[in-house]
C-alpha cells in the first residue's frame, strides 16, 4: 500500500489527536474522579469523547497554525 505526501495533512492529526487526548483524558479522568475511584470503562469514555472533538478541531485549526506559524517566523526574520 503506497500513501502519498498529501496522507500525511490527516495521518499527522489523527496520531497527535489520540496522543494528546489520551494523556490528557487520562489525567483529568484520574484528577476530577480520584485515582481510587479512576476505572478503564470510565477513562475510555472520556478519552472517546475528547477524541471525537480534538480530531475534527485539528483539522480545521491546523492551516490556521501553519499560516500563523509562517507569519510569526517571518516577521521573526525581519525585526
Amino acid at each position: 500500500m503506497k500513501l502519498s505526501e498529501k496522507s500525511a495533512d490527516l495521518i499527522m492529526p489523527f496520531i497527535l489527536s489520540i496522543v494528546m487526548t489520551f494523556v490528557i483524558s487520562i489525567v483529568t479522568s484520574g484528577i476530577s474522579l480520584g485515582f481510587s475511584d479512576f476505572t478503564l470503562l470510565r477513562w475510555l469514555s472520556a478519552w472517546g469523547i475528547s477524541w471525537l472533538i480534538a480530531f475534527p478541531t485539528l483539522l480545521m485549526v491546523l492551516p490556521i497554525v501553519r499560516e500563523l506559524t509562517k507569519r510569526i517566523i517571518k516577521w521573526a526574520n525581519t525585526h
